[in-house]
C-alpha cells in the first residue's frame, strides 16, 4: 500500500503554534528523565525502555481508537528509517552525549536542528533557505545561547567527542524531517506507532548484545518513575504531536522546537520550583520569538505589504 502525499500549506497557523509549544515542554522534560535514567542504566538500554515502553502504550491506544497498523511493506519500512534516524541515532549520541557535558549545554546543541533542517530541505527537499529564514534561525540560537547564560558554555571546547555526538544528532534529527515527509498520509497516532514499534525491534538485539538485561542494576524508584515518563510523556505522546505537526507544517517548521524547549524548561522552573528568572532570560526569549516571527515569515510580509500600499509623492 502506497499512501499519497498531500500537498498542504507549510505555514504555521496557530493551531500548529500551540501544538508547538505543546511539544517543547514535553520534550524539554526529556533532558531531565534522561539525567535520572542514564545515571543508573547504560545510554542504550534506557533508549530500548523508553521506545519499547511507548510503542506499547501506542499499540495498545491504536487498538482502542479502532485503527489499523496495516499500511503496507513499503510504509513498514519506512518505519525502519525512520526510527534509525529520529530515535537510534539521536537517542543514543544525546544520552551519551550528556553523561559527559552538562544538560544546559547539551540542550544549546540541540538547538542547532532548525539550522541543519533548514539546510537539508534546501539541498534534498522543496523548501528553498530564504535570507529571511535564516536570520530567523540564527536570532533563534543566539538567543538559546542567551537564555542558558554563559555557565552552559563554559564547556564549550572540552569533551569535544560528546559535543560532536550531539551536534550529529541534531543533523540526524534534521535528515529524519526530510524523511519523515512521505508520512503526511498517515494519521499522527499511526506515524508515531509504526516508528517507535520498528525502533524498539531494532534497539532489542542490540541491548541484549551489549547490556544483556539480566547484567544491569536494579533501577531506583527515581528512575523507574523517569524513565515511564521519558516514554509516555517525551515519547509516546510527543510523537504524536510531531507527526500531527509535520502533516500540516512541513519539517522545518517542526524541527522550531528546539528553539523552544529551553523557554519551556526556564519557564517551568520559574512558574513550578520558584526559580527566579533573570534579566538575560526575557532577553533570551525575546530574540528567539523574533526569531520564531522572521521564519514564520507574515510578520515582514504584512510589513512589505503595508510599504507597497503607502502613497508615494
Amino acid at each position: 500500500m502506497t499512501l499519497p502525499i498531500p500537498t498542504p500549506s507549510l505555514r504555521m497557523g496557530p493551531t500548529e503554534w500551540l501544538l508547538l509549544v505543546v511539544l517543547s515542554i514535553l520534550w524539554g522534560g526529556s533532558f531531565f528523565f534522561n539525567k535520572l535514567t542514564v545515571a543508573e542504566w547504560p545510554p542504550f538500554a534506557v533508549v530500548q525502555v523508553r521506545v519499547g515502553l511507548a510503542a506499547l502504550a501506542l499499540l495498545l491506544v491504536v487498538r482502542i481508537t479502532g485503527q489499523s497498523m496495516a499500511v503496507g511493506r513499503s510504509i513498514w519500512l519506512a518505519f525502519f528509517g525512520m526510527g534509525i534516524l529520529n530515535n537510534l541515532i539521536p537517542f543514543s549520541l544525546f544520552l551519551w552525549g550528556q553523561q559527559q557535558i552538562a544538560s544546559g549545554l547539551a540542550s544549546i546543541l540541540n538547538a542547532t536542528t532548525p539550522i541543519f533542517a533548514v539546510l537539508v530541505m534546501h539541498c534534498f527537499g522543496n523548501e528553498k533557505a530564504t535570507g529571511l529564514k535564516l536570520g530567523g534561525v540564527l536570532a533563534g540560537l543566539i538567543g538559546v545561547g542567551i537564555l542558558m547564560g554563559p555557565d552552559a558554555l563554559s564547556g564549550l571546547g572540552s569533551n569535544l567527542a560528546a559535543q560532536l555526538a550531539c551536534v550529529l544528532a541534531a543533523v540526524s534529527y534534521a535528515f529524519s524531517g526530510l524523511f519523515g515527509r512521505r508520512f503526511r498520509g498517515l494519521p499522527p497516532l499511526v506515524a508515531a506507532t509504526g516508528q517507535l514499534t520498528a525502533s524498539t525491534m531494532m534497539i532489542v538485539p542490540i541491548v541484549f548484545f551489549l547490556h544483556p538485561p539480566w547484567t544491569l542494576p536494579v533501577p531506583s524508584q527515581q528512575a523507574i518513575l523517569a524513565a515511564i515518563g521519558l516514554a509516555l510523556i517525551s515519547t509516546a505522546l510527543a510523537y504524536i504531536i510531531f507527526f500531527r505537526i509535520m502533516r500540516t507544517a512541513g519539517p522545518s517548521n517542526v524541527m522550531l522546537v528546539t528553539f523552544l524547549i529551553p523557554v519551556s524548561a526556564i519557564l517551568l522552573g520559574s512558574g513550578l520550583l520558584g526559580e527566579e528568572l533573570l534579566p538575560r532570560h526575557f532577553a533570551g526569549m525575546a530574540a528567539i520569538f523574533v526569531g520564531l516571527a522572521l521564519i514564520d515569515g507574515r510578520v515582514a510580509g504584512l510589513w512589505s505589504t503595508r510599504r507597497a500600499d503607502a502613497p508615494t509623492a
